[in-house]
């Protein structure tokens, strides 16, 4: 648990704790609690006074109406509320709402712009939540204000920024504010704590919101100065000689291909362009390769997560492991759903037989692992993981795989 993650209110009198709905503050000064699936978050306007070293928020007004006097309520601006595991990491911050004419922190450091509190504790350091959970809701929440906002970072990771500096870049105008050890008193004309974040994994409901996940993709692109917005087409004068771009993406320890080679040489004898790649936390060498691709597949983990970066009409094959339909699901939830519906992917999965993966060779055939993976599920999901995401690996049948790329070239024909 991170220290500090009290509620230390500066102003506590006649505090009152209020619901999830929406209040409104005179004088020109608005807040909104917003709870929905997922997600709480609090948009102010007005005099806004951040004060990090409390891990505070203040919305002051001169005049207050009875519903929101003194209302405090506080958040962890992580996107992922409904779950405890992760939130529980989150530092917790406190909004309060106070009258002038109480006994008030006084600005220290004025901004004329806006700014946007969010956490990068939670599941950060698994590339596919940094982008469920901070990327693809940063992007929500801040592209409105076109480089005109304010980043402030809590629970801060120097290595994420790091990583991530071509996306945070583009998304603001600004140096990010590590704000957990600071002093001063930040006064703003508008504050949002918390992010946005649409319920379906790694997808942005373009009804709700003012993006899509398209829009997101082109951002991603232009972040990254990536020069493919198409895949290749096959059939299309001029790359009659040019070969399609496979990428194998690998992995180190678990859920990895026992025998790349094999597979990369029965690739190319149909005629593409191998690549293997293990996905690292050099995004900019990531974003690159990936997007030069026109069919990317890989075992299902967080690195597929990269196939954001593929050039539209690209090809997307998850090597679906074994592990019942727990395993499944998370397939088409994770990567499934989001690459064929929303990403203007075309998706192709391939699921492994009991002979393709290693389970094989550690335990009999009547053991409940092999025959009954329902069974696993029951027994946690630190126990599941442990047993079909860590301690499997994958040898394809690269006969039985064949006809998989071949459909791959198939549509790379269309």
């Amino acid at each position: 648990m991170i220290e500090d993650e009290r509620i230390v209110p500066k102003n506590p009198v006649n505090a009152t704790r209020i619901s999830p709905q929406m209040a409104k503050v005179e004088d020109n000064t608005t807040k909104t609690l917003i709870n929905e699936t997922g997600i709480t978050l609090t948009k102010a306007e007005g005099d806004i006074r951040v004060h990090g070293k409390s891990t505070s928020v203040y919305i002051v007004s001169r005049k207050t109406n009875s519903f929101a006097e003194n209302a405090l309520w506080s958040i962890r601006p992580y996107a992922r509320k409904s779950d405890a595991y992760a939130m529980s990491s989150v530092r917790k911050w406190s909004v309060q709402t106070v009258k002038a004419s109480q006994q008030v922190s006084q600005c220290t450091k004025n901004h004329s712009i806006p700014a946007v509190i969010f956490s990068t504790a939670g599941y950060t350091g698994n590339h596919f939540h940094e982008f469920g959970d901070i990327i693809i809701p940063l992007f929500l929440t801040c592209a409105q204000f076109n480089g005109k906002v304010q980043l402030i970072i809590t629970d801060k990771k120097p290595w994420w920024i790091v990583k991530h500096q071509a996306f945070l870049k583009k998304l603001s105008n600004y140096e990010i504010m590590d704000i957990d050890r600071d002093d001063e008193v930040h006064c703003f004309p508008k504050v949002i704590v918390g992010l946005k974040r649409y319920h379906k994994e790694l997808s942005i409901d373009p009804q709700k919101y003012s993006y899509s996940i398209k829009d997101f993709r082109d951002f991603l692109r232009s972040s990254y100065s990536l020069k493919r917005v198409n895949a290749i087409k096959i059939r299309d004068t001029g790359n009659q000689s040019k070969k399609p771009r496979l990428l194998i993406l690998s992995r180190k320890s678990s859920r990895s291909f026992t025998n790349t080679n094999q597979i990369a040489k029965m690739a190319k004898g149909l005629g593409f362009k191998v690549i293997v790649m293990e996905a690292g936390r050099n995004m900019g060498n990531i974003a690159d390769v990936v997007n030069s691709c026109d069919v990317l597949m890989g075992v299902h983990g967080a690195g597929l997560t990269n196939i954001l970066f593929l050039p539209e009409n690209a090809i997307f094959i998850q090597v679906v492991p074994c592990g019942g339909m727990q395993v499944e699901w998370l397939a088409t939830n994770d990567f499934a759903q989001p690459s064929e519906e929303d990403m203007k992917i075309k998706y192709l999965e391939y699921k492994i037989t009991l002979e393709e993966s290693t389970l094989k060779q550690q335990y009999p055939l009547d053991h409940m692992i092999i025959k009954d993976p329902s069974s696993i599920v029951k027994q946690g999901w630190e126990t599941f993981r442990s047993v079909y995401f860590d301690k499997q690996n994958v040898k394809l049948d690269v006969n039985r795989f064949r006809p998989t790329l071949q459909k791959a070239l198939e549509l790379l024909n269309q």
